[in-house]
């Protein structure tokens, strides 16, 4: 018996429907997200992604595990220095007024201006004077002249340091609000309260102007930057990125915030065109690999921290969606 084209139709329509559905049900599942920030990676990011995009790991495995290299036992606490054998790393010229100050895996961005310097994040407190002020004088610049230090967020990986240049060098401290409130609240070496950064706020400092803007997800204030760099005379736009990883317990509005925070610093990105990723971890940006291809480079050689801006949008692309892959665990 033939089917009526009324039943035929509804038939098809219904198949369609589960198609649709079948669809939108594998495209909200972690792991299409989690493919979409591996396509994102490619080649270029493996650290970011190996970093956000594995589902946590059972809390006994974690606590096996060994802490990352020039970081104290029990993760941001530590017990005592390590040694400085494990963490020290030297200071490193990367465009014309951009030189990195760090340790083996964290990162302090000096920018160099017309009227002294400024420095993004401000490692720990036991290795800023040799990384930070001894780093800059064997580049030839004053440590004095650091005018101001915008600390990306508050966790003493970042903000250890600032009480030092604060103290010694009369150093302007900047964080956002809910940071200088994270940072009072917590039991590690921390400077006086200062300057409270806003969203698209301006900071000036001779020839050079960075734009700071509010990104939270990996802490309610993370602050991601903005810089104008120069590479043998040419101009780039460098976007720092000021807070990578996904903090535990942050939940269903972290996860959110940090969406929204990626997305909004893509459109920022896109706006300024943006040609270079800075990272305050060396593993997330390929610092680890960029600096000696820097010691190789040869004049007229291109510099390998310009990747273009669509390479820096796939950077983000990736944060982004490691973070909708980790939302979609909670459910």
């Amino acid at each position: 018996m033939r089917s009526s084209p009324i039943v035929v139709l509804s038939i098809a329509l219904c198949a369609i429907a589960v198609a649709d559905l079948s669809a939108q049900t594998n495209s909200d599942a972690p792991e299409a997200h989690v493919a979409a920030a591996k396509a994102a990676a490619g080649q270029d990011f493996p650290g970011l992604f190996n970093m956000l995009c594995p589902a946590p790991a059972p809390t006994a495995a974690v606590q096996g595990q060994a802490p990352p290299r020039g970081q104290g036992a029990g993760g941001g606490q530590r017990q005592g220095p390590p040694d400085r054998a494990v963490w020290h790393a030297e200071p490193v010229k990367v465009f014309d007024n951009l030189y990195w100050l760090g340790q083996t895996e964290y990162s302090v961005w000096a920018v160099t201006t017309s009227d002294g310097i400024i420095v993004v994040d401000t490692i720990y407190d036991y290795s800023v004077e040799d990384e930070v002020a001894g780093g800059l004088k064997k580049l030839g610049f004053d440590p004095a002249q650091i005018k101001y230090a915008v600390v990306s967020h508050g966790h003493a990986d970042h903000s250890g340091g600032a009480k030092f240049l604060q103290d010694h060098y009369g150093t302007r401290i900047l964080l956002s609000a809910a940071d200088w409130d994270l940072l009072e609240r917590s039991n590690g070496t921390k400077p006086k309260r200062d300057m409270v950064v806003v969203d698209g706020q301006k900071l000036t400092l001779g020839d050079t102007t960075l734009t700071l803007y509010l990104t939270p997800g990996h802490t309610a204030g993370t602050i991601s930057t903005i810089i104008p760099v120069k590479d043998q005379g040419k101009p780039h736009i460098v976007a720092e990125w000021g807070g990578t990883s996904f903090n535990a317990g942050a939940g269903r509005d972290g996860f959110q915030s940090y969406i929204q925070s990626a997305r909004k610093f893509s459109d920022i990105v896109q706006k300024t065109g943006a040609d270079v990723i800075i990272s305050n971890h060396t593993i997330y940006d390929g610092s680890k690999i960029k600096q000696p291809l820097l010691a190789k480079r040869k004049a007229g050689d291109p510099n390998p921290y310009v990747i273009g801006t669509a390479s820096v949008l796939r950077y983000l692309k990736v944060a982004e969606e490691c973070a909708t892959a980790g939302l979609l665990r909670l459910n």
